[in-house]
């Protein structure tokens, strides 16, 4: 079960930070850094309010889960510290959350926090503390190539995190370090029960840690009433088809909540106008995008140059396309891609860089 970190100098003189969550998979990355011969100082984030988040399941970085990290720090001998950033989490994350849904876009918060407190200030703490490295419980492997590091896939595609973490930046990649890489989950769990920890068996977190019972819409209904209140749904032309009961329930390219009857053909989301609070519907073939503008738009491991894929969903396989300036051309027509998303691109397993869709050209325009 050992794991290389990649370090420049002996373990044994070496001292590696790793960010604990309370689940499985940060476990066991203590669980290897320990078992290296490396001075291991476990690192959590409380995000939550410890007394609402006491008892919460599907969660992390909340109350059980720092109680579940601490335990493991005590069965490996290692030192634990707890940092609150629970207002950093909330302004950063959480507002920006409801922000993006407000303005009818579809945001993707893991990367946000990623891009913040869990890679931008835990990365600081982590110098502080005089760490050689920083390890995390990311599926990704890092891998070094003729330009410096490069971030690849994961050798598992069922548990690749490689689309949420394209905002990383080649100087936290040059510190982070990510051992869980190469490894299937299954063989995760089966070290931690080897090593005798209580989060073995611990069921993973969900996607999205602040909305523990999947009901996105009254985060956002909490934090800007605005976007719960009901409006127009029109088709293509402008005709009111009928009534929607708020924008922060749809998200482009969706069917399901669109109660119109008497359409000869099924209804998806096309584009949503917030400002006029209408909901813009049609057929599935005014969802073909041919191509995206990114903004942000971050590159990992040096120049590139050659056929990409992007991939525009989490869930999405990646397609082919080439990427020009800050434009995305899918080589097909692409489905459901919504501004707030991310384009993340690759080249094979390589994960080259991404940014945020900001507005989407038709299939027929980009050809």
């Amino acid at each position: 079960m050992d794991a290389d970190f990649q370090l420049d100098r002996p373990l044994k003189d070496s001292r590696i930070v790793v960010a604990m969550s309370g689940g499985v998979d940060s476990s066991v990355v203590a669980a290897l850094a320990q078992r290296s011969g490396a001075e291991v100082i476990g690192v959590t984030l409380q995000l939550y309010d410890h007394g609402a988040a006491v008892g919460r399941t599907g969660s992390c970085c909340a109350g059980q889960d720092i109680r579940d990290a601490r335990a493991v720090a005590d069965r490996l001998g290692i030192a634990h510290y707890v940092f609150d950033y629970e207002t950093a989490f909330r302004d950063s994350v959480i507002q920006g959350f409801a922000d993006e849904y407000a303005a009818g876009r579809t945001p993707i918060p893991c990367v946000r926090c990623n891009q913040g407190v869990k890679f931008t200030d835990l990365f600081g703490i982590a110098r502080d503390l005089g760490a050689d490295c920083l390890a995390t419980g990311h599926y990704v492997r890092r891998m070094i190539g003729a330009e410096g590091t490069e971030l690849h896939r994961a050798a598992d595609p069922a548990r690749d995190q490689s689309y949420f973490l394209f905002a990383t930046t080649q100087a936290q990649l040059d510190y982070l370090r990510f051992p869980l890489g190469g490894l299937p989950k299954p063989r995760v769990r089966e070290i931690a029960a080897e090593i005798g920890l209580g989060v073995a068996a611990k069921p993973d977190s969900q996607d999205i840690c602040f909305v523990p019972d999947g009901d996105y819409a009254k985060i956002v209904r909490k934090l800007r009433p605005e976007a719960g209140e009901p409006g127009d749904i029109v088709d293509l032309e402008g005709r009111v088809l009928g009534r929607h009961r708020g924008l922060i329930h749809f998200t482009i390219g969706q069917r399901r909540g669109i109660e119109i009857g008497g359409s000869p053909e099924p209804l998806y989301v096309v584009r949503v106008e917030p400002e006029a609070r209408r909901l813009v519907v049609g057929p599935k073939r005014a969802l073909a995008v041919g191509a995206a503008r990114l903004s942000d738009v971050n590159w990992i491991g040096g120049a590139y140059k050659g056929p990409v894929t992007a991939k525009v969903r989490s869930l999405a396989k990646p397609v082919p396309a080439r990427f020009e300036g800050d434009i995305v051309i899918f080589d097909m027509p692409e489905y459901g891609v919504a501004p707030g998303q991310a384009a993340v691109l690759y080249a094979g397993d390589r994960l080259l860089g991404g940014g945020w869709i900001e507005e989407t050209m038709s299939a027929a325009l980009a050809a």
